[in-house]
Protein backbone atom coordinates (compact mmCIF):
# COMPACT_ATOMS: atom_id res chain seq x y z
CA UNK A 1 0.00 0.00 0.00
CA UNK A 2 1.21 3.52 -0.85
CA UNK A 3 1.00 5.73 2.22
CA UNK A 4 -0.55 9.19 2.17
CA UNK A 5 1.97 12.00 2.29
CA UNK A 6 2.15 15.70 3.08
CA UNK A 7 -0.84 17.64 1.69
CA UNK A 8 -2.90 14.50 0.97
CA UNK A 9 -2.42 13.35 4.55
CA UNK A 10 -3.27 16.78 5.95
CA UNK A 11 -6.47 16.85 3.86
CA UNK A 12 -7.38 13.37 5.07
CA UNK A 13 -7.01 14.52 8.67
CA UNK A 14 -9.08 17.62 7.83
CA UNK A 15 -11.89 15.37 6.64
CA UNK A 16 -11.65 13.05 9.64
CA UNK A 17 -11.41 15.81 12.25
CA UNK A 18 -15.12 15.84 13.05
CA UNK A 19 -15.16 12.24 14.28
CA UNK A 20 -11.54 11.84 15.39
CA UNK A 21 -12.11 12.53 19.09
CA UNK A 22 -15.03 10.13 19.27
CA UNK A 23 -13.06 7.33 17.64
CA UNK A 24 -9.95 7.78 19.76
CA UNK A 25 -12.13 7.85 22.90
CA UNK A 26 -13.04 4.23 22.11
CA UNK A 27 -9.39 3.22 22.42
CA UNK A 28 -8.84 2.00 26.02
CA UNK A 29 -6.09 4.03 27.64
CA UNK A 30 -5.62 6.48 24.76
CA UNK A 31 -5.75 9.66 26.86
CA UNK A 32 -4.32 8.07 30.01
CA UNK A 33 -1.20 6.96 28.15
CA UNK A 34 -0.75 10.38 26.54
CA UNK A 35 -0.80 11.83 30.04
CA UNK A 36 1.69 9.22 31.24
CA UNK A 37 4.07 10.18 28.41
CA UNK A 38 3.67 13.90 29.12
CA UNK A 39 4.43 13.31 32.81
CA UNK A 40 7.53 11.36 31.85
CA UNK A 41 9.05 14.68 30.76
CA UNK A 42 9.32 15.32 34.53
CA UNK A 43 9.10 19.10 34.21
CA UNK A 44 9.82 20.71 37.58
CA UNK A 45 7.43 22.90 39.60
CA UNK A 46 4.45 22.14 37.35
CA UNK A 47 6.34 23.70 34.43
CA UNK A 48 6.37 27.18 35.96
CA UNK A 49 8.24 29.57 33.65
CA UNK A 50 8.91 26.88 31.04
CA UNK A 51 8.11 26.95 27.32
CA UNK A 52 6.86 23.66 25.87
CA UNK A 53 6.19 22.78 22.21
CA UNK A 54 3.47 20.27 21.29
CA UNK A 55 4.56 19.15 17.83
CA UNK A 56 1.67 17.62 15.89
CA UNK A 57 -1.08 18.47 18.37
CA UNK A 58 -4.08 17.24 16.35
CA UNK A 59 -7.36 18.04 18.08
CA UNK A 60 -5.55 18.92 21.30
CA UNK A 61 -5.51 15.62 23.21
CA UNK A 62 -1.73 15.78 23.56
CA UNK A 63 -1.96 19.47 24.45
CA UNK A 64 -4.44 18.66 27.22
CA UNK A 65 -2.07 15.97 28.51
CA UNK A 66 0.79 18.50 28.61
CA UNK A 67 -1.42 21.02 30.38
CA UNK A 68 -2.28 18.47 33.05
CA UNK A 69 1.35 17.36 33.41
CA UNK A 70 2.73 20.91 33.54
CA UNK A 71 -0.19 23.24 34.37
CA UNK A 72 2.02 26.34 34.73
CA UNK A 73 3.97 25.96 31.48
CA UNK A 74 3.46 28.07 28.36
CA UNK A 75 2.48 25.68 25.60
CA UNK A 76 2.70 26.27 21.85
CA UNK A 77 0.82 23.60 19.87
CA UNK A 78 1.25 23.17 16.10
CA UNK A 79 -0.32 20.93 13.48
CA UNK A 80 -0.41 20.66 9.68
CA UNK A 81 -4.17 19.97 9.54
CA UNK A 82 -6.38 23.05 9.64
CA UNK A 83 -9.40 20.86 10.38
CA UNK A 84 -7.79 19.25 13.41
CA UNK A 85 -6.71 22.65 14.69
CA UNK A 86 -10.24 24.01 14.37
CA UNK A 87 -11.43 21.18 16.60
CA UNK A 88 -8.69 21.97 19.10
CA UNK A 89 -9.58 25.66 19.12
CA UNK A 90 -13.25 24.85 19.79
CA UNK A 91 -12.20 23.65 23.25
CA UNK A 92 -11.54 25.89 26.28
CA UNK A 93 -7.88 26.71 26.93
CA UNK A 94 -6.04 29.06 29.29
CA UNK A 95 -4.24 32.04 27.79
CA UNK A 96 -0.85 30.38 28.15
CA UNK A 97 -1.78 27.85 25.42
CA UNK A 98 -1.63 28.93 21.77
CA UNK A 99 -2.16 27.03 18.51
CA UNK A 100 -0.38 27.51 15.16
CA UNK A 101 -1.09 26.03 11.73
CA UNK A 102 2.31 24.66 10.65
CA UNK A 103 3.86 21.42 9.48
CA UNK A 104 6.57 19.85 11.60
CA UNK A 105 9.07 20.74 8.88
CA UNK A 106 7.95 24.39 8.88
CA UNK A 107 8.11 24.83 12.64
CA UNK A 108 11.12 27.00 13.39
CA UNK A 109 12.34 28.87 16.41
CA UNK A 110 10.08 31.89 16.97
CA UNK A 111 9.69 34.60 19.56
CA UNK A 112 9.01 31.94 22.23
CA UNK A 113 11.81 29.56 21.38
CA UNK A 114 13.99 27.77 21.91
CA UNK A 115 11.78 25.53 24.00
CA UNK A 116 12.57 23.86 27.30
CA UNK A 117 10.75 20.70 26.21
CA UNK A 118 9.20 19.23 23.06
CA UNK A 119 6.38 16.68 23.04
CA UNK A 120 5.48 14.83 19.83
CA UNK A 121 2.60 12.35 19.88
CA UNK A 122 1.79 10.17 16.86
CA UNK A 123 3.89 12.42 14.62
CA UNK A 124 7.09 10.84 13.37
CA UNK A 125 5.65 7.93 11.43
CA UNK A 126 3.55 10.46 9.47
CA UNK A 127 6.32 12.81 8.33
CA UNK A 128 8.19 12.27 5.08
CA UNK A 129 11.64 12.96 6.52
CA UNK A 130 11.79 12.03 10.22
CA UNK A 131 15.54 12.66 10.37
CA UNK A 132 15.02 16.19 9.07
CA UNK A 133 12.39 16.88 11.72
CA UNK A 134 14.61 15.46 14.46
CA UNK A 135 17.47 17.64 13.27
CA UNK A 136 15.20 20.71 13.35
CA UNK A 137 14.06 19.84 16.87
CA UNK A 138 17.60 19.35 18.17
CA UNK A 139 19.29 22.24 16.38
CA UNK A 140 16.59 24.92 16.28
CA UNK A 141 13.66 24.19 18.58
CA UNK A 142 14.97 22.57 21.77
CA UNK A 143 17.43 24.41 23.98
CA UNK A 144 20.67 22.70 25.01
CA UNK A 145 19.81 20.24 27.76
CA UNK A 146 16.12 20.45 26.92
CA UNK A 147 13.87 17.41 27.10
CA UNK A 148 12.15 15.51 24.29
CA UNK A 149 9.29 13.03 24.69
CA UNK A 150 7.93 11.14 21.69
CA UNK A 151 4.72 9.14 22.16
CA UNK A 152 4.43 6.87 19.14
CA UNK A 153 3.08 3.68 17.67
CA UNK A 154 6.40 1.85 17.37
CA UNK A 155 6.27 -1.92 17.57
CA UNK A 156 8.60 -3.83 19.86
CA UNK A 157 9.87 -5.97 17.00
CA UNK A 158 8.22 -9.19 18.17
CA UNK A 159 6.06 -11.19 15.77
CA UNK A 160 3.31 -11.35 18.39
CA UNK A 161 2.95 -7.60 18.71
CA UNK A 162 2.99 -7.20 14.92
CA UNK A 163 0.23 -9.82 14.58
CA UNK A 164 -1.83 -8.14 17.31
CA UNK A 165 -1.59 -4.79 15.53
CA UNK A 166 -2.68 -6.35 12.23
CA UNK A 167 -5.67 -7.93 13.95
CA UNK A 168 -6.71 -4.68 15.63
CA UNK A 169 -6.41 -2.77 12.35
CA UNK A 170 -8.35 -5.32 10.33
CA UNK A 171 -11.02 -5.95 12.94
CA UNK A 172 -11.52 -2.53 14.52
CA UNK A 173 -9.62 0.49 13.20
CA UNK A 174 -10.22 0.24 9.46
CA UNK A 175 -13.89 -0.85 9.76
CA UNK A 176 -14.63 2.06 12.09
CA UNK A 177 -12.81 4.48 9.82
CA UNK A 178 -14.81 3.12 6.89
CA UNK A 179 -18.07 3.89 8.71
CA UNK A 180 -17.04 7.55 9.08
CA UNK A 181 -15.99 7.85 5.43
CA UNK A 182 -12.29 7.93 6.25
CA UNK A 183 -11.16 4.47 5.16
CA UNK A 184 -8.08 5.76 3.28
CA UNK A 185 -6.80 7.61 6.35
CA UNK A 186 -7.24 4.73 8.77
CA UNK A 187 -5.73 2.23 6.33
CA UNK A 188 -2.78 4.65 6.08
CA UNK A 189 -2.48 4.87 9.87
CA UNK A 190 -2.54 1.09 10.20
CA UNK A 191 0.12 0.50 7.55
CA UNK A 192 2.24 3.41 8.77
CA UNK A 193 2.81 1.56 12.05
CA UNK A 194 3.91 -1.60 10.24
CA UNK A 195 6.36 0.37 8.09
CA UNK A 196 7.72 2.61 10.83
CA UNK A 197 10.78 1.97 12.99
CA UNK A 198 10.59 -0.64 15.70
CA UNK A 199 11.20 0.75 19.18
CA UNK A 200 14.91 -0.21 19.14
CA UNK A 201 15.32 1.29 15.65
CA UNK A 202 13.71 4.61 16.62
CA UNK A 203 15.80 4.76 19.76
CA UNK A 204 18.87 4.35 17.54
CA UNK A 205 17.55 7.05 15.19
CA UNK A 206 17.33 9.47 18.10
CA UNK A 207 20.89 8.68 19.13
CA UNK A 208 22.18 9.18 15.57
CA UNK A 209 20.39 12.55 15.49
CA UNK A 210 22.54 13.70 18.43
CA UNK A 211 20.15 13.21 21.34
CA UNK A 212 21.48 11.82 24.60
CA UNK A 213 20.05 9.82 27.51
CA UNK A 214 17.74 8.09 25.01
CA UNK A 215 15.25 5.63 26.49
CA UNK A 216 12.25 3.70 25.15
CA UNK A 217 9.53 2.94 27.69
CA UNK A 218 6.43 0.83 27.02
CA UNK A 219 2.93 2.03 27.77
CA UNK A 220 0.39 -0.03 29.72
CA UNK A 221 -2.62 -2.12 28.72
CA UNK A 222 -3.25 -3.71 25.35
CA UNK A 223 -0.83 -1.27 23.68
CA UNK A 224 2.21 -2.68 25.53
CA UNK A 225 4.74 -3.51 22.84
CA UNK A 226 2.82 -1.42 20.30
CA UNK A 227 3.11 2.13 21.68
CA UNK A 228 6.23 3.49 23.39
CA UNK A 229 7.37 6.68 25.06
CA UNK A 230 10.80 7.77 23.85
CA UNK A 231 12.67 10.12 26.17
CA UNK A 232 15.84 12.04 25.31
CA UNK A 233 17.82 15.21 25.97
CA UNK A 234 19.35 17.70 23.59
CA UNK A 235 22.95 17.00 24.52
CA UNK A 236 24.23 17.44 28.05
CA UNK A 237 22.00 19.57 30.27
CA UNK A 238 23.20 23.14 30.60
CA UNK A 239 21.56 23.30 34.06
CA UNK A 240 20.37 20.65 36.54
CA UNK A 241 16.77 21.46 35.55
CA UNK A 242 15.22 23.27 32.53
CA UNK A 243 15.80 27.02 32.68
CA UNK A 244 12.94 29.01 34.13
Amino acid sequence: MTLLRDHDLARAFDHASGTYDRLTALNPGYRAELLRSARRLRLPQDGEGLRVLDLGCGTGASTRALLRAAPRARITAVDASAGMLRRALDKPWPERVRFLHRTAEETLTDDEGPYDAVFAAYLFRNVTEPDQVLDTVRARLLRPGGRLAVHEYSLSGSAGHRALWRAVCGGVIVPMGTLTGDRALYRHLGHSVLRFDTAPAFRDRLTRAGFTDVRALPVAGWQTGIVHTFLARNGSPAHPEPAR
